[in-house]
């Protein structure tokens, strides 16, 4: 096996691996939790079932249709500069970065996509959403929530703080996806930040 052919395996190994393991942690949560309910595993992390239309970490700066299809764009964007990546024999953790990058991206995108489409409305009352007929669901074709559970509330900022006082620190609810993304884009820029460079990829 040439090494190209060997990186193209691992490239193509991580993003069906986190989009599998993301879909099944969603699934499950979907399909067992209400909205905004919480299960409490340590003091410091929680899984907390919500749902968001907008950015990672459960940002809402824009709709769910017009991040949908940004995300389409920069995962097409991103499979490009992989190819090449991968045709330059790049380093092999710098392909693992950019397809933890393009998996995290595909992962969400899923649940833009489809998710209207084969879930009921999840509330925070009654039974949780069942999966239904494809078109029988809460919503219409790019308008699916992308569903998130991990909370690490680590610690408490003192009341005396400005600004942050009382607040959590990371108070953000994500998925498997958010991290695949974050962990890859900050390995990308702590050890492959040379790579990055627009004409180091052409």
């Amino acid at each position: 096996m040439s090494s190209v052919t060997k990186r193209s395996v691992l490239a193509i190994a991580i993003v069906i691996a986190v989009l599998v393991i993301d879909q099944i942690i969603k699934f499950e949560v979907k399909t067992h939790f209400q909205l905004y309910e919480s299960y409490h595993i340590t003091d410091w992390f929680q899984l907390v079932f919500t749902e968001n239309r907008g950015m990672a970490f459960g940002m809402q700066f824009v709709g769910t249709m017009f991040l949908a299809l940004f995300r389409v764009v920069a995962i097409g964007f991103f499979c490009v500069v992989l190819g090449r990546l991968v045709q330059r024999k790049a380093p092999y953790g710098l392909i693992v970065c950019v397809a933890m990058v393009i998996a995290g991206a595909a992962g969400n995108i899923v649940d833009n996509l489809c998710y209207g489409l084969i879930f009921t409305e999840s509330t925070p009352w009654g039974e949780p959403a069942q999966l239904v007929a494809w078109g029988q669901g809460y919503g219409s074709f790019l308008s699916g929530r992308v569903v998130d559970m991990f909370y690490f509330p680590l610690f408490t900022w003192p009341e005396w703080m400005p600004w942050v006082g009382g607040d959590v620190f990371f108070g953000a609810i994500f998925n498997f996806a958010d991290a695949s993304i974050s962990c890859g884009a900050v390995a990308l820029a702590l050890f492959y930040y040379k790579y990055i460079s627009v004409f180091r990829l052409r």
